[in-house]
């Protein structure tokens, strides 16, 4: 069974927080299944764009995978998400400072 996007996006902060790290709801979306985007904030000023990763890698347990989005800059995560809210409105942001990220969200490769 999967977890609503809701206590995803909470249990992941709360994960960050208790590592000592910054976490952050940026959007919040539909409560039982938005979609989710995670970004994650490196201490060199640079940031990495997790999305959800493609029905082919689903989770058999009912977990989020993540999908790592190319990005040149804050210009170009600002037009990814207004072109995501044409699509879907009901998505959901969560931002992270963490050198590691696979600690927290399941990242697949394509």
């Amino acid at each position: 069974m999967r977890v609503t996007s809701d206590f995803f996006a909470s249990s992941l902060v709360r994960r960050v927080f208790g590592d000592g790290g910054f976490a952050a709801v940026e959007r919040r979306g539909a409560e039982a299944a938005g979609a989710i985007f995670v970004i994650v904030r490196h201490r060199d000023g640079t940031l990495d764009l997790y999305g959800p990763a493609s029905q082919t890698h689903s989770a058999e347990d009912g977990g989020r995978r993540f999908m790592r989005e190319a990005l040149a800059d804050e210009a170009a995560l600002e037009a990814r998400f207004q072109r995501e809210a044409r699509f879907d409105p009901d998505f959901w942001v969560v931002e992270i400072e963490t050198g590691t990220p696979e600690t927290y969200i399941e990242i697949v490769e394509d």
